[in-house]
């Protein structure tokens, strides 16, 4: 099997929020948007989309059991550009060998953020 690109979609009931959350408050460029789906880009392998669940087929899981993890380059600027944007961060962690951040989703999924070089 050979995958060109990866693409987590997360299905929610606080659609207009969630959207406004990964577009406003975290920055990331919209490739592609409908009145009920909006992919983001992470980077130019990987994607993040939010699906407004009153229109799917799949329902919100309430953000339990979902972490996305997101290796940075410096965990300081992120909790920086995140405070400025009025998201509160966990304190900087050391976790696995690395540093690490935790902010939640409107929906109540994790995000991990994360600098340094994790312990395998």
């Amino acid at each position: 099997m050979k995958i060109k690109a990866a693409n987590t979609i997360l299905y929610c009931k606080h659609w207009a929020e969630t959207v406004a959350f990964y577009r406003d408050g975290l920055k990331l460029r919209i490739l592609a948007s409908t009145d009920w789906f909006v992919e983001f880009k992470l980077n130019e392998a990987a994607r993040l989309s939010v699906a407004n669940e009153a229109r799917a087929s799949i329902k919100s899981g309430d953000g339990r059991g979902v972490t996305i993890s997101l290796q940075i380059a410096d965990v300081e600027q992120i909790q920086a550009d995140l405070s400025s944007a009025g998201i509160a961060s966990t304190p900087i962690k050391e976790v696995w060998g690395a540093r690490a951040i935790y902010v939640r989703d409107p929906e109540g999924n994790r995000l991990e953020f994360w600098e340094g070089r994790a312990k395998a």
